[in-house]
């Protein structure tokens, strides 16, 4: 079955943690910075365009066909996912894994990181899809993971500058096993270092890795998209850790988990961590693909020297009824099962929110926004509920929380918008499709996009206001990014960026 997820949206860089909202400018990471909050303070935002007579339309590029990530823009740069069925390279034919950096200017070609398939079972690496994993940018460093579960730190300006290094082989890195190495060029990006987690971690990759990589300090804190193979019913590598921690000047693993939540996974671990600051304590949220949302202490600043275990603070449990072991017999089983976290959790004011619930593909359709109370410690599964939320289907969606409201989106087309403090429902609105990205809230407006083309504009508010409707050409997989004064919306094949 071919790879659909993506939780997807974007925002500005947070400066206190559980701020509302933040100066914006770049967009240089997926979600508030930490928090991972899915808002942005960029103003003056459309509320409309028309894509027939190109009004508003600033650019538009194509991205080939498989693109399932969102964008992020930094240092005058945007970049993307896409594949390579429009090749941007003569040099480069065939199926590729890959990802663009455009001028944010104009939506010019700047370079590309382009990524053979892992070839042997599809289910490692599937066909046709672009890079599924948003990058973080930091000054002139990109970090992401492309399809063959590779972590990569990235020169901003590619290979026009010269090669880095201490990683050199990117000519071999970019050809397919058995071929002529190809020379590497200005078009091309530059690796500084490389860390496979295949090798050094031992996991096990499922459809495309989606990953979004939390950086703090000298840290890159990341899931590591470990899951079931391509029979959907048994975990290849039950003891490879979900969440692992990486020196960002060297790409050396200095912690990961302790929690053995190998053999619980149902499906795969596509959720990206948080971090938030509870009682003077900094905090690592991450949402297991066993449906557990996890809380860890930070790092200190010092990057250790031996690998550490993560020190877990909090545990909760999304479905505690649900089934903990044997869950792959539950595969296909709509009614009931196991759940899991695809979404980010949102760190918001000593609250961690989160959807959870049956698996969209394999499992049962009962699913939940959470909310969840930060600042107990231990297994707090029936303490820290603050309130729990019903949707209608699991969602992959991570959280907008503006003004007071939450709101977020599910599999069955729905947009919910309720009371932060309460869970209070105030509406709901049918698209007409599945969503797999996320809301995002942008200058007092909410913009939504999915599956069927469909792009809707909400005012953020609790009563419903349809400011805007349109239908794109192609399905819409990502979340719309907001970035100096832009709006950009990626859809399966193109990237549109609106002023």
């Amino acid at each position: 079955m071919p790879v659909r997820f993506v939780g997807s949206l974007l925002c500005v860089a947070a400066l206190l943690f559980g701020a509302d909202i933040v100066l914006a400018a770049d967009q240089p990471q997926w979600g508030e910075r930490y928090t991972r909050n899915m808002v942005s303070s960029e103003t003056g935002l459309p509320a409309g365009f028309d894509l027939a007579s190109g009004s508003h339309i600033l650019w538009s590029v194509s991205l080939g066909g498989g693109s399932y990530s969102s964008p992020v823009v930094a240092g005058g740069k945007v970049f993307i996912g896409s594949n390579n069925s429009d090749p941007r390279d003569p040099r480069h034919q065939g199926d590729r894994g890959g990802m663009l950096c455009l001028n944010e200017k104009d939506g010019s070609f700047c370079w590309q990181l382009v990524v053979p398939r892992t070839g042997g079972d599809d289910y490692l690496d599937w066909p046709g899809v672009g890079l599924s994993s948003e990058p973080t940018v930091e000054g002139d460093r990109v970090y992401t993971v492309t399809n063959r579960s590779e972590v990569v730190c990235l020169d901003l300006d590619g290979l026009a500058d010269g090669n880095d290094g201490p990683y050199t082989d990117e000519a071999r890195h970019m050809t397919p096993d058995g071929q002529p190495a190809i020379e590497p060029g200005p078009a091309d990006a530059d690796i500084v270092w490389l860390f496979d987690m295949r090798t050094g971690v031992g996991m096990y990759p499922h459809d495309s890795q989606h990953v979004s990589i939390l950086l703090d300090g000298d840290f890159l804190y990341l899931n590591t998209a470990n899951g079931v193979d391509n029979t959907h019913v048994k975990i290849r590598r039950p003891d490879a850790p979900s969440l692992i921690v990486l020196d960002k000047n060297t790409g050396r693993l200095v912690a990961k988990d302790g929690e053995g939540i190998g053999p619980r996974i149902f499906h795969c671990t596509w959720s990206s961590p948080s971090l938030g600051e509870v009682g003077g304590r900094r905090e690592i949220f991450f949402g297991g693909g066993d449906g557990v949302c996890y809380a860890f202490s930070a790092l200190p600043p010092e990057i250790p020297e031996t690998v550490q275990t993560l020190e877990r603070i909090w545990r909760f449990d999304c479905d505690p009824t649900a089934p903990k072991e044997n869950v792959h017999t539950y595969s296909r089983n709509s009614r009931e099962g196991p759940s899991v976290i695809m979404g980010m959790p949102v760190f918001y004011k000593n609250r961690v929110y989160i959807t959870a619930g049956g698996d969209i593909w394999w499992g049962k359709y009962m699913a939940w926004l959470k909310c969840i109370d930060a600042t107990k410690t231990g297994d707090v599964t029936t303490t820290a509920e603050v309130w729990s939320y019903p949707l209608e289907r699991h969602s992959c969606a991570t959280p907008a929380i503006v003004d007071g409201l939450v709101f977020v989106t599910d599999d069955r087309g729905n947009i919910h918008c309720v009371d932060a403090d309460t869970g209070q429902p105030y509406w709901t609105h049918d698209v007409g499709n599945a969503i797999w990205g996320s809301p995002l809230a942008a200058d007092g407006k909410v913009y939504v996009g999915a599956r069927n083309g469909a792009f809707v504009v909400f005012a953020a508010d609790k009563a419903k206001n349809v400011l805007f409707a349109t239908k794109f050409d192609d399905e819409i997989n990502g979340t719309a990014t907001a970035a100096n004064g832009v709006l950009y919306v990626p859809t399966l094949s193109r990237l549109y960026a609106i002023r």
